[in-house]
C-alpha cells in the first residue's frame, strides 16, 4: 500500500465516522495493522525450517470429539429367550432362542423342575406357575381316582365270571 492509499482511507474514514454512530475501535488502527504485516521482512530459511519441524513434531487434531478415557465398563448384551409352555395335563416344553436363531425347540422338561427354575427366579413369577401346576396335579388325580373306579368295577366283573 502506498501513503495515498493509507491516506484516502483516513479520510473516507474520518467521513464514515461523522456520519455513522462512534465504534469503540478507531478506524485508523485497523487500516494501519495491515500495512503493518505487509512491512515486516519475510522469513529467513532457517525459519521455515523451524517452522515445519514444529508442525511434523506437533499432530494434527482429529476431527469429531476428542475420545477421553473412562471407568464405565461397557457392557455386552445378549438375548435369549427362553418360552417355557405347559398345558393343563402337566405337560411342559421349552423353546430357547438366542436373537433371532433357535436353539432348541419344543424340549419336554419335568413340571417340578418348571416349578424350582421360577422359585429360584423371582417369587413373582413362582406363583402363578404354582397355581397352574397345582390345577394340572388335582386334574391328574381326579383322572387317577376315576380310572381306580373303573378298574375296581373290571376286577368286580372279572371275579363273577370266575365264580
Amino acid at each position: 500500500m502506498t501513503v495515498d492509499a493509507l491516506t484516502r482511507t483516513d479520510a473516507v474514514s474520518e467521513e464514515a465516522a461523522t456520519e455513522a454512530p462512534v465504534d469503540s475501535t478507531p478506524q485508523a488502527e485497523t487500516a494501519e495493522a495491515p500495512a503493518e504485516a505487509k512491512t515486516e521482512t519475510p522469513e529467513t530459511p532457517e525459519t521455515t525450517e523451524d517452522a515445519t519441524d514444529s508442525a511434523v513434531e506437533s499432530p494434527k487434531p482429529k476431527r469429531g470429539r476428542p475420545k477421553v478415557a473412562t471407568t464405565a465398563k461397557k457392557t455386552r448384551t445378549v438375548e435369549l429367550t427362553l418360552t417355557v409352555t405347559g398345558t393343563a395335563d402337566g405337560e411342559w416344553q421349552a423353546e430357547l432362542k438366542n436373537g433371532a436363531k433357535w436353539v432348541a425347540k419344543g424340549l419336554e422338561i419335568p413340571a417340578a423342575a418348571v416349578s424350582r427354575a421360577a422359585k429360584e427366579l423371582h417369587a413373582d413369577l413362582s406363583g402363578p406357575i404354582d397355581e397352574v401346576i397345582n390345577a394340572a396335579r388335582e386334574l391328574q388325580a381326579a383322572k387317577v381316582a376315576q380310572l381306580e373306579a373303573e378298574l375296581e368295577k373290571a376286577k368286580l366283573a372279572l371275579a363273577e365270571l370266575d365264580a
